[in-house]
């Protein structure tokens, strides 16, 4: 009781305090993802805008690396000759601008005529944008047999093979062989001031590692970013990969070196927004292996046209594992407060649980029988608990005087439901014999009123039948015998006749046994069982034999019963006959008997007849006793109802199981000695079950 109450004033006071130090929490976190989520993508944008002025500059080097060449006085010295020894002075131009092209780190550099330049397809999109003797400068993309043209080595120099990339589109070709050129284009002009000759220079992207490394030492040196966050830089011919510090492998472990992504893809969301929409991106995106905060920009060729993309970004994962680290640390922080606030709560509220303590063992004593009354608890009579504990102590003298009462009540109310229970107890077992008594009197008079019915029609039917079926059998001898050995050609026809006269006076025959029953009764004989199953056996042989059914025999029934050997013979013969019709082609039929055993000796013998045939329906299994009732086109629905009747008049059982699909089982219980002398009712000793046999 104590501990519970101590806990409710520890969660009561404590409750403010966690709601606020949650609160603040979310609220921290929440500015935190906000505000830095902002700061990181201004600086990616940032980055961006650093890594593209940072390619417009290496253009204007280019452009101010060209004037040096220019006005430098060995070009200078060996262009003033080019007018009068053409050929030499172009060769010797040539072989200087090879070694400047080495010291400027520059992958080309030549001198061109104007009639060069103008035929060359790729110089002429930049001519137009010559203003007077200024260089002018942009970005294009060659086809190797275009590299070719400027240098051979810049064709194997361009190709960089295409690798399957995570989250983007599958590549297309295997190798990238076209160029991606930083390029400029310089006129030069003669003595008289006209343009005659051009200088052109640049760099080729591809594979060229110079300008992504030198940006990411501008915008992620060393401090900028977190402890193993990764800042990198790339240029994208279309969305390929052609030069980046995006590395292979993030943190290489033993041997392997990180590498780089070169021929990697950019994922299919940044391709679609940036290449085909022409639009930046500034976002989370999916770099090679990595998420990383990234910022990509559509890159441009000399005509306007979208060619690649300029991407800069740093990875992501150092950033989360330093949220998760600040909301660990809050986390302690809020628990260590909560732990302290607790304790302190606990601590105080020690003395204003001593009362109620007492109080509770009273509460517990009384609930266990004894007689105790809180008392004084030591406090100021004003006290609210010294109260509580005054009035306590009055409801228990009045509850103990109301318990007294009660108890005397409830012993004079136990005696009378006894006696009530015990009144309605025989009523009611009174009430069920009545109920059974009833039901088995209306079976009785239903079955009394179908006998009658059936006794007065087989009456009626053996009067009428009978005669026309012995005049029909008598002539039919006649025409037999008057015919001679004419009948021969109508042998057949003649005994089919017959045949089915012989089949109506056996219907008869069975009518009138099922109907009255008293006139068939044969005197009952001591017989062992086995002896007349298989006597069973060999006349149902010939029954069945146009089916492949094979019976199968279990006989192990020894104790003698008391029967009539003819008529158990006929019940025997119409179960399994029923047995070989419920079964499609092939199957099999067991037999099995043993002795019947109840409280440890044998008073019968119980025979099992089960097949393996279509079994029968739930709903058909309560009435295939019933006379008449049949589902072969060809029965007359009086085999079971008479096989039922004459295991009823000796005191036998009839039990019946079956599953559609799967087979029947009948059991037949017959006792040592019969009992011919029975008030039971006709179904009494049936028991149908529609379960698994």
């Amino acid at each position: 009781m104590r501990a519970k109450v101590r806990y409710r004033i520890l969660i009561l006071t404590l409750l403010p305090i966690l709601l606020t130090l949650v609160s603040l929490v979310f609220i921290t976190i929440y500015w935190n993802i906000s505000y830095t989520g902002n700061q990181l993508f201004m600086k990616v944008r940032a980055d961006l805008g650093v890594a593209k002025n940072t390619l417009e500059s290496v253009q204007v080097i280019q452009e101010k690396r060209l004037e040096l060449v220019m006005r430098s006085w060995p070009f200078q010295n060996k262009f003033r000759h080019i007018e009068a020894d053409k050929d030499r002075s172009i060769e010797l131009i040539k072989q200087q601008l090879f070694h400047t092209k080495l010291e400027m780190d520059l992958d080309f550099l030549r001198l061109l005529s104007v009639a060069e330049a103008a035929a060359d397809p790729d110089l002429r999109q930049m001519l137009p944008l010559i203003e007077g003797t200024k260089a002018t400068s942009g970005l294009m993309v060659l086809s190797p047999s275009r590299l070719a043209n400027i240098d051979p080595l810049l064709v194997e120099r361009a190709r960089v093979p295409v690798v399957k990339t995570e989250r983007a589109i599958d590549p297309t070709k295997q190798d990238e062989h076209r160029g991606l050129l930083s390029r400029s284009l310089l006129p030069i002009p003669d003595a008289t001031g006209a343009v005659a000759w051009y200088l052109d220079g640049g760099i080729l992207l591809n594979r060229d590692t110079r300008i992504v490394d030198h940006i990411r030492d501008l915008v992620y040196d060393e401090g900028t970013l977190p402890e193993r966050s990764i800042g990198t830089v790339t240029i994208f011919l279309d969305n390929i990969r052609i030069s980046t510090n995006v590395p292979l492998h993030f943190f290489p472990k033993g041997e392997a070196k990180r590498g780089r992504a070169l021929g990697s893809l950019v994922s299919t969301e940044v391709r679609e927004e940036v290449l085909n929409q022409g639009r930046q991106w500034v976002n989370r995106a999916f770099v090679f292996n990595e998420w990383f905060i990234s910022a990509y920009a559509p890159l441009l060729d000399v005509q306007g046209k979208r060619i690649g993309m300029i991407y800069t970004g740093f990875s992501e994962s150092p950033f989360i594992h330093n949220y998760l680290l600040n909301i660990i640390e809050l986390g302690t922080i809020l628990m260590l407060v909560l732990l302290v606030s607790g304790w302190l709560v606990y601590r105080g509220a020690y003395s204003l649980l001593q009362p109620i303590e007492r109080i509770h063992h009273v509460v517990k004593a009384v609930q266990s029988g004894r007689n105790l009354r809180i008392g004084s608890l030591g406090l100021e009579r004003d006290n609210e608990l010294s109260n509580l504990a005054s009035q306590f102590d009055r409801m228990l003298d009045l509850l103990q005087r109301r318990n007294t009462q009660i108890q005397a009540a409830a012993e004079q109310l136990e005696v009378k439901v006894e006696e009530r229970t015990r009144s309605l107890q025989e009523k009611t077992e009174e009430l069920q014999a009545n109920v059974v008594l009833l039901n088995e009197t209306r079976q009785q008079l239903v079955i009394n009123e179908k006998l009658t019915a059936l006794g007065e029609l087989t009456a009626g039917i053996a009067h009428e039948i009978n005669n026309p079926t012995a005049v029909i059998l008598g002539n039919m001898e006649l025409l037999k015998y008057e015919l001679g050995d004419n009948a021969d050609c109508v042998e057949e026809e003649i005994e089919l006749v017959i045949q089915q006269v012989g089949r109506i006076s056996t219907i008869i025959r069975s009518l009138l046994q099922y109907s009255r029953p008293g006139e068939f009764n044969a005197p009952l004989e001591m017989h062992q069982l086995t002896p007349i199953i298989e006597e069973m056996l060999v006349l149902v042989r010939h029954s069945i034999q146009k089916q492949e059914v094979v019976l199968n025999q279990e006989l192990n029934a020894s104790y003698p019963i008391q029967v009539n050997r003819p008529q158990l013979l006929q019940v025997l013969i119409n179960i399994v006959v029923n047995a070989a019709h419920a079964i499609d082609g092939k199957g099999k039929i067991w037999i099995r008997t043993y002795d019947w055993i109840q409280g440890g000796d044998p008073v019968g013998v119980k025979i099992e007849i089960q097949d393996e045939g279509k079994g029968i329906p739930e709903e058909e299994l309560n009435r295939i006793f019933d006379p008449f009732y049949t589902t072969r086109k060809d029965g007359t629905g009086l085999g079971l109802s008479l096989s039922y009747g004459i295991i009823k008049r000796i005191g036998g059982t009839i039990e019946v199981s079956s599953t559609v699909g799967k087979g029947s089982l009948f059991t037949i219980g017959l006792y040592h000695k019969a009992i011919e002398e029975q008030t039971n009712m006709p179904y009494e000793g049936l028991q149908l079950h529609g379960e698994h046999i």
